[in-house]
Parts: C-alpha cells; sequence; structure tokens
C-alpha cells in the first residue's frame, strides 16, 4: 500500500551515516526536511541537507513532542543508532518519558519503540517505514565483494542466519557471531560491534558475523544496517566473514564497504 507524503518531514536522527543520507535523498527529491537530532556525532552533516535541526536528548519527550507540533509535522521517520543504554540513564528523562517506561513490563527494543509510536500517532504524527526514502541502499541476495565462502563458512552462515532468526523472534537482538558451527556470541544490549568484539576475540580468527531482520520486522524502526565500522570492528578482531539478510537490510556507503572488504579479505554476502 502506498502512503501520500507530505511536503514536510519530520527526522527523528541517531547515530551514524543513514539519517544523513534520508536527509540527502529527501531535500535531492523536494522535500523539506526538519530534523530532531538525538546524536551530536552526525549534526554538521544534517545541517546540509535539513531546514532546521534540533538537538534533543532521546528522554526530552516533552521537548520533542512540542517541536514536532510547533512545526506542524505530521509524518516522521527515525533513522541512525540510538544506543540501548540511554535507557539506564534514567535520571536525564523528562516526566512523560519516565511515565512511558514505567508503563512497560519489558523494556526490550520492539516494546520502546512501540510505545513511542503509539505516543506520535496520539499527537497526529504518523512514523513512517524507514525506508521509504533509501531503498536503494537495500542490498539483494549475492556476493558482494571478490571474496567467495568456503563450503565450511556457509554451513556456519546457515547455522547463524538460523539462530539469528530465534534470537528475533524473542526480541534479543539481529546478530550473532559463529566459529565452527559453535555460537561464540549473540548480541544483546551491547550493539551489534561490541557483539562482534565479543565473539571474535573468543574465536581467536575466522569468526562469521551474520545480522538478520526480525521474523515480524516492523519496518518503522529497527531495519538492521550495517557500514564502514562493521568492517573495520571485524578486522580488528579478525572476524572474516559478514552474510545479511538480503532485500532487508540496508548497507550504507555500499561501495566504500566492499572496497574495504576486498582489501581485507573479508567475504560479504546477503542471503
Amino acid at each position: 500500500m502506498s502512503i501520500e507524503l507530505e511536503h514536510k518531514q519530520g527526522l527523528i536522527a541517531g547515530d551514524g551515516c543513514l539519517p544523513v543520507k534520508m536527509a540527502q535523498y529527501a531535500k535531492e527529491n523536494g522535500f523539506d526536511v526538519v530534523c530532531i537530532s538525538l546524536s551530536k556525532e552526525n549534526v554538521h552533516q544534517l545541517k546540509k541537507y535539513c531546514s532546521k535541526v534540533y538537538s534533543c536528548h532521546p528522554g526530552e519527550v516533552n521537548k520533542i513532542e512540542k517541536i514536532l507540533t510547533d512545526e506542524e509535522i505530521k509524518q516522521a521517520t527515525f533513522l541512525g543508532k540510538v544506543h540501548k543504554r540511554v535507557l539506564l540513564q534514567i535520571h536525564k528523562f523528562d516526566s512523560r518519558a519516565v511515565e512511558i517506561l514505567k508503563s512497560m513490563k519489558r523494556l526490550n527494543d520492539d516494546e520502546v519503540m512501540l510505545l513511542i509510536v503509539q505516543e506520535f500517532e496520539s499527537h497526529g504524527i504518523s512514523v513512517l517505514d524507514q525506508t521509504i526514502f533509501i531503498k536503494n541502499l537495500m542490498i539483494p541476495a549475492g556476493v558482494l565483494g571478490k571474496h567467495k565462502p568456503t563450503k565450511e563458512q556457509m554451513e556456519d552462515v546457515n547455522y547463524g542466519f538460523w539462530l539469528a532468526k530465534e534470537m528475533g523472534k524473542i526480541d534479543v537482538g539481529q546478530s550473532v557471531v559463529i566459529k565452527d558451527k559453535m555460537v561464540m556470541a549473540v548480541e544483546a544490549i551491547e550493539g551489534t560491534d561490541v557483539c562482534i568484539k565479543r565473539g571474535a576475540k573468543l574465536a581467536k580468527k575466522d569468526a562469521v558475523v551474520v545480522k538478520v531482520s526480525k521474523p515480524k520486522q516492523d519496518k518503522r524502526f529497527d531495519i538492521p544496517a550495517v557500514g564502514l565500522r562493521t568492517l573495520k570492528t571485524m578486522k580488528r578482531y579478525k572476524a572474516n566473514l559478514l552474510a545479511v539478510e538480503a532485500n532487508e537490510t540496508i548497507i550504507v556507503n555500499q561501495e566504500e564497504v566492499i572496497k574495504y572488504a576486498d582489501n581485507h579479505d573479508i567475504v560479504i554476502m546477503a542471503v
């Protein structure tokens, strides 16, 4: 089902390149993007493509809602990494954020984001599919670089894919690290890069990293994404294969990522 897009779009931006890419593509296609930045990392880049950039802490729900209301935003997109550790910074949360958290039985990703979506909708703001403006970054099936997986690596990929999907069913994480059909690490609150570090250090070398979408992925949030930082973490800790789910995963700066994988003997593929 297609959606009629408003000329003025809201962007709730976390870390990384994805929010910048979304703002760039939206501006190039004639949209006016108003950004609420939850990170200091990419504010300078966002200002190139957004008509306005406001800075907020993720726990400042009242402030964020007031900005969106004052700017008359009817549609918004969440993009970029907001680290789960922010949930441990309760002293930085405003009264509305604390109220929302206290109403939850579990502070797992999906429950938190669904409540935020509902909160926005109660103020007349629709949260859009994260891929609407960046569909060109979704990866089709196949090996993306010059290095091909071995039979043994594919066995680890298949095992890791199954395991990551099982973890996704209970909303634990989207990434796993495998070595010789053994589980080295499963992503939890630490995030993908730290999961890779933890698992690859245990494996010593030649670990396989698999990242997938959740079985019932809500595309308004948490679309799996990897980028150059992921590859650099793998190289540092001697992991040598990255497998992502085809047509469900975003790779940021694809040419740069593939070139890096080729130059450092890392297999990169979508399955």
